[in-house]
């Protein structure tokens, strides 16, 4: 039971087993298909699969992974392809699609060769329909349109990968981390309980997974004074010079007036995404909420967009 090439025999056993109890369930009913490209820290392109459907014993609905393939390219034909194969692998039918749920990349979108047009073409009842939380992520990639906003999330990546690229660097973040809690606890300054005060990191932001940026905006807040710190260190006593610049340089803009603008603006932008986003994924809503939601949202940006600039959508 210890050998890695039992446990893996084991898991690949239990795999079968729970593709074939949800085939199964599916039967010859209809059902949606769900596909997701992401890289891995490897730099591997995989391909999630995923389908949605309606139980007929208890009519609830469900969504389950059938597969994770590793692409070597995302072109949809290969997509297709890739597709086709699963499908008969599992005796499941194109025919019995009904729905379409990916991103807004034209390989998967695109209205002459795109995914969603290729199964089209064989089954004209499987509707499109586009991830809504993906585009309410993409918010960032259209603030990084702009010189400004783009540079600050420029900035903020070279940050973390000189941090995440340096264990020294990442211990030295945690101990002045540390430090500054025990002083600010010694002086009643920070409130303490079960579960607060966490050891936090800059973790980077996803590539594809917008809602990532809010998170590390929020991390890099909590630890900003101490990532000052570190950067004054590896100013002074950084192992090359060229780190040394960088840090230099890192320092001169993350206390601007620029960064500090920016770091609230986009506090106050993806705050309300990110909310939507969350509500959006949750199994217990429906149409009609989320539709309350959108709307809800969307007035607060205009709202804060005429509060900023006076300038109405």
């Amino acid at each position: 039971m210890v050998s890695p090439k039992i446990q893996k025999d084991i898991c690949h056993c239990f795999t079968q087993d729970i593709l074939k109890s949800t085939i199964k369930e599916i039967s010859d009913d209809v059902f949606a298909l769900l596909v997701y490209e992401s890289s891995n820290i490897s730099k591997k392109e995989h391909m999630v699969v995923v389908l949605r459907y309606v139980d007929d014993t208890y009519g609830i609905l469900k969504e389950r992974f059938v597969g994770l393939v590793h692409v070597k390219e995302t072109y949809s034909l290969n997509v297709k392809s890739v597709v086709d194969s699963l499908f008969a692998e599992f005796g499941l039918s194109l025919r019995h699609v009904r729905g379409q749920g990916y991103d807004g990349a034209s390989n998967m979108r695109g209205q002459f060769n795109g995914l969603k047009t290729l199964i089209m073409r064989e089954n004209s009842s499987g509707y499109y329909i586009r991830c809504f939380p993906h585009q309410l992520q993409l918010v960032v990639a259209v603030t990084k349109k702009y010189f400004n906003s783009g540079d600050f999330f420029d900035m903020i990546a070279v940050l973390t990968n000189m941090v995440g690229d340096s264990c020294k660097m990442t211990d030295m973040l945690r101990d002045s981390q540390r430090e500054r809690f025990l002083k600010e606890m010694g002086r009643g300054e920070l409130e303490t309980g079960s579960g607060m005060n966490q050891e936090l990191s800059l973790a980077r932001a996803g590539d594809t997974l917008w809602s990532s940026h809010y998170q590390t905006l929020l991390c890099l807040d909590d630890l900003y004074p101490s990532v000052i710190e570190v950067l004054k260190y590896v100013e002074k006593e950084g192992e090359k010079d060229v780190q040394q610049c960088q840090a230099s340089g890192l320092q001169i803009y993350f206390t601007s007036f620029e960064f500090i603008f920016y770091l609230h603006l986009m506090f106050c932008i993806l705050g309300l995404t990110d909310i939507l986003s969350q509500a959006l994924q949750r199994k217990d809503q429906d149409i009609l909420n989320d539709i309350s939601l959108v709307m809800s949202t969307k007035r607060q940006l205009q709202n804060f967009r005429i509060d900023i600039c006076g300038i109405p959508f």
